[in-house]
């Protein structure tokens, strides 16, 4: 295994203790970290349910809390780690603050939207996928379990 292959199940590790928060809110288990220069630097969970809001996705909220934290709206020089493919709100605001590198664990066959918009809106972004990607599948299908019953 690569130092990089290492470093990138780490910081998803660290997604999925955010996707678990959302678990315990009875929210869809998705978790982002966002990364700059190798530390966490945000942290967000989904929160729908909660907050009464259909925006207020992990990656929404991570990338807000970046933000504020950066005191801009670019991250030209962060990752972004998250649990489950964008979507299309999140990938047009992930190519809208400049994050330079998306890392995700689960392919999102129905509303993932990262690849297909990555060719018209951003050819720089780097995109890499499956790190953890059965941790996350057992996570969400633990959940639409639960929910099922």
């Amino acid at each position: 295994m690569t130092l990089e292959t290492k470093k990138h199940q780490f910081f998803m590790r660290e997604a999925l203790k955010e996707a678990k928060k959302a678990y315990k809110e009875d929210e869809i288990p998705v978790g982002a970290v966002i990364v700059r220069n190798n530390k966490v630097i945000a942290r967000g969970y989904n929160q729908m349910e909660t907050l009464h809001d259909a925006t207020a996705h992990a990656e929404m909220i991570a990338i807000t809390s970046a933000q504020n934290s950066l005191g801009s709206k670019y991250l030209n020089d962060c990752e972004l780690y998250v649990t489950l493919e964008p979507c299309m709100m999140c990938s047009g605001a992930i190519f809208l603050s400049k994050v330079k590198k998306v890392v995700y664990s689960l392919q999102d066959k129905e509303r993932g939207h990262i690849y297909k918009s990555k060719e018209s809106i951003n050819k720089k972004l780097v995109i890499i996928d499956n790190i953890l990607e059965n941790d996350s599948k057992i996570l969400i299908n633990s959940f639409f379990e639960k929910i099922r019953k």
